[in-house]
């Protein structure tokens, strides 16, 4: 006896295609204007034409890997051939449209007043006291926790995310001017060192062109739907902390210092802005907090104690409310090596103390929800 097995329609093939994201953009080829075809021949062999956003598309690849393994799950499916095209400029402008969702393009969708996403600011007074690894294992966290989340390296001059996060030398694909973040760990990245012919070439620019690079990462780069959106500041209160203070008014200070006094009393400088900038102070996180001893368990206070605390309780005497403490990392060598590896410790080794330091801290900020407290309603009392 034989058994016939009935061939597959277009209409299951293109279903099939439906659970096919593009792997930058991460919503379905089928929604995105990516299918160019389907035919389906008498021998049960699928010809699937697909439509890459630019020319030498670095993930095309994957793209021919995941629509192959889409279709050849539909019963009848004796082969999978995919025809690669690029799209035309038409094309390109109408899911350069449909990305930015029919607003103005140089509309910042953090800033509006409907915006969902919360947005913290990591930053410091000093360099130095690893703002930069504490943003980095952040993102991956609350990653890892099941939300979407971005971030911005804003320290133009001296970036260092992309290494911490695994992706130094990465370039962005850019879709008719719109600039897609690299992928890292579940976290969308974006950085100056992706545009930079040289990573090691030193940044030599002056306040408007920063003002500027910083508004593009949010205007052109494609974030799509983000819970949480981290910036990683330069220290100080520069151009930078100023810029973003008027491009993203609504945005939450987190304040990294070390326990040592020097760096402690800068830190609360540094947090003081918020009250120039009517900007809410989401807390307080001390870094280098201790050595735990090997064997013995002992804590040495390498840089002194309680810098976290202060800085605190300074910040909250300031600003008349209170900012809390979120949590204090200790020191610990893997720390800097998982960063130097581009893994980051909280997924690399989450049962160390640091790990589960920074842990607690993604979930306190992380399940914060978007509300009118502690914003700025430019109202002012009248009697």
């Amino acid at each position: 006896m034989s058994t016939t097995v009935a061939l597959p329609s277009e209409e299951q093939i293109r279903t099939a295609l439906t659970r096919v994201q593009d792997p930058e953009i991460k919503r379905p080829i089928t929604e995105l204007g990516m299918l160019k075809g389907v035919d389906v021949e008498p021998d049960g062999k699928v010809q699937v034409g697909v439509y890459l956003t630019v020319s030498g598309c670095p993930l095309k690849a994957t793209i021919v890997k995941d629509v192959t393994e889409a279709v050849s799950t539909v019963d009848g499916v004796t082969d999978v051939n995919v025809d690669l095209d690029v799209m035309s400029d038409e094309q390109r402008q109408e899911l350069k449209t449909q990305l930015r969702g029919g607003r103005p393009e140089k509309e910042i969708p953090f800033a509006r007043s409907d915006s969902l996403t919360r947005v913290y600011a990591v930053a410091s007074g000093k360099g130095g006291v690893g703002k930069s690894s504490v943003t980095a294992n952040l993102a991956a966290a609350m990653a890892q926790n099941g939300l979407t989340v971005g971030v911005i390296d804003a320290d133009i001059y001296g970036h260092s995310i992309p290494r911490m996060l695994g992706v130094d030398g990465q370039r962005p694909t850019v879709v008719d001017e719109v600039i897609m973040p690299i992928p890292a760990h579940g976290v969308k990245v974006i950085s100056t060192e992706m545009f930079k012919p040289d990573r090691n070439e030193p940044v030599a620019w002056r306040g408007p062109m920063l003002h500027r690079a910083l508004q593009q990462f949010m205007v052109d780069v494609y974030w799509g739907d983000l819970d949480v959106l981290l910036l990683d500041l330069p220290p100080g209160t520069g151009d930078v902390a100023i810029s973003l203070a008027q491009l993203l008014p609504h945005a939450e200070l987190l304040v990294v210092t070390t326990p040592q006094l020097a760096a402690a009393e800068v830190a609360e400088r540094a947090g003081s802005i918020a009250m120039q900038t009517h900007q809410r102070i989401a807390g307080v996180i001390e870094n280098m907090s201790y050595l735990q001893m090997p064997g013995s368990g002992e804590r040495m206070e390498l840089f002194g104690a309680g810098g976290g605390r202060r800085v605190a309780e300074g910040l909250s005497a300031r600003v008349g409310g209170p900012v809390p403490l979120l949590g204090e990392i200790p020191i610990e060598v893997q720390l800097r090596e998982s960063g130097d590896r581009g893994e980051p410790l909280v997924l690399e080794q989450p049962e160390l103390p640091a790990a589960a330091a920074l842990q607690d801290i993604a979930k306190q900020i992380g399940s914060r929800q978007r509300g009118l407290s502690g914003m700025s309603l430019s109202v002012s009392p009248t009697g």
